[in-house]
């Protein structure tokens, strides 16, 4: 894995996170970044210059903290999605000795700070969470400001630009530079932008009266993805009394039809995304408000949070990708926490793609495995820890 990244101001050791990832080919940046910071090095410089200080930065969606690295030296908030982020940003700054003190981080969920001099976005391949950000800048972005985004050539669609252009202000695109593109954007304070959506979002739930709330960065926006509907199928019969993890919780809605099922359990949703614990979290609340107090929304990486043998029961909905990287680490680490997080006797199960071979992943590692359904795309696989 090549952890070398050159740049315009210099060269940094950076990581993917979690770390010890299976693809070594896969790197912590990509041309994008090396676009933004090229831009923002010179942009920091003529602000300094015009100004006699140093620009204030607000960095959006920075996955691995290859533009919190670079930029190191400029006062900064960091907005993220995801905790792992989080943690890899902070990860690679200690690994280069870089201080810490000028940088904030904040959840995506957090108002963002007023009047930053520049604006950092690596566009999410979310088009609902973009338009999540872009609403958001709207309310702190001053003309003076400026307005970078950075994505691949070919996720900068005439779509893209013109939810740029109708938010914030008049936008324009770069030539393709390492099959990127930079994205320039003037804040107009005077647009008067088309109808905002209101986030979060909410919808009703299939063949029934619950209603099911999807933050902008949620998977599945406005309906049910096949997984779940799938999962709901089969999910497996809890008792009263016992612990349940929805690991990867998303919306919720897995957890919601087991307080349904049976209402005096235990149930902690666990997910690397503050806007899905919040969705998961709202989702029970709209539905069921008086089992809130039965219920732990808890943002965090896979299991790490959770105690030795606490668990009866685990669903899971494996991801196998990151960023646009397909990758199975993921997956397999959640697995790994399940195994240690489980009782004696107590079920890890979950919903996945047919093509992916979790089966022979759950055996190995638990030293058993039942598949519980399939359709044509879908399989429910459910193993034991024993002793």
């Amino acid at each position: 894995m090549n952890n070398t990244f050159t740049y315009a101001g210099g060269s940094l050791q950076l990581c993917r996170w979690p770390l010890n990832q299976p693809n070594s080919s896969l790197q912590a940046w990509d041309a994008a970044d090396e676009l933004l910071i090229q831009h923002t090095l010179e942009a920091a410089a003529q602000f300094t210059v015009s100004h006699n200080r140093q620009p204030k930065i607000l960095i959006i969606n920075d996955s691995f903290g290859a533009l919190s690295c670079a930029l190191a030296n400029l006062e900064q908030v960091q907005v993220n999605d995801s905790l792992l982020a989080e943690q890899g940003t902070r990860y690679n700054r200690e690994q280069n000795k870089l201080p810490l003190g000028q940088l904030h981080q904040q959840s995506s969920l957090q108002a963002y700070p007023n009047h930053p001099d520049i604006v950092l976005l690596k566009l999410p391949n979310n088009h609902s969470y973009l338009q999540f950000i872009l609403q958001q800048l709207a309310t702190v972005a001053h003309s003076d400001g400026i307005i970078l985004a950075s994505a691949k050539a070919k996720d900068i669609t005439r779509n893209v630009l013109a939810m740029f252009d109708n938010t914030l202000g008049p936008t324009t695109a770069s030539l393709t530079v390492k099959k990127c593109r930079l994205i320039q954007c003037q804040f107009n304070a005077k647009l008067k932008p088309s109808a905002a959506v209101n986030f979060p979002l909410r919808w009703p739930l299939d063949d029934s009266s619950n209603i099911v709330v999807n933050h902008a960065n949620v998977f599945s926006r406005e309906k049910l993805d096949q997984g779940a509907r799938f999962f709901l199928q089969h999910l497996p019969l809890i008792t009263a009394g016992q612990t349940v993890i929805d690991l990867g919780c998303g919306n919720g809605v897995l957890g919601l039809k087991l307080l349904q099922q049976c209402d005096d359990i235990a149930l902690i949703c666990c997910d690397e995304s503050y806007m899905a614990v919040e969705s998961a979290k709202m989702t029970i609340a709209e539905n069921l408000p008086d089992k809130l107090s039965q219920c732990d929304f808890i943002t965090d990486d896979c299991l790490s949070k959770q105690g030795d043998k606490t668990a009866d029961y685990i669903l899971c909905n494996p991801p196998f990708h990151q960023q646009h990287a397909v990758t199975s680490h993921i997956a397999s680490q959640m697995f790994n926490d399940a195994k240690r997080v489980l009782k004696q006797g107590g079920h890890l199960r979950i919903v996945a793609n047919r093509h992916l071979g979790y089966a022979d992943i759950l055996k190995r590692l638990f030293g058993n495995c039942r598949q519980m359904a399939a359709d044509a795309k879908f399989v429910i696989l459910d193993a034991t820890k024993r002793s």
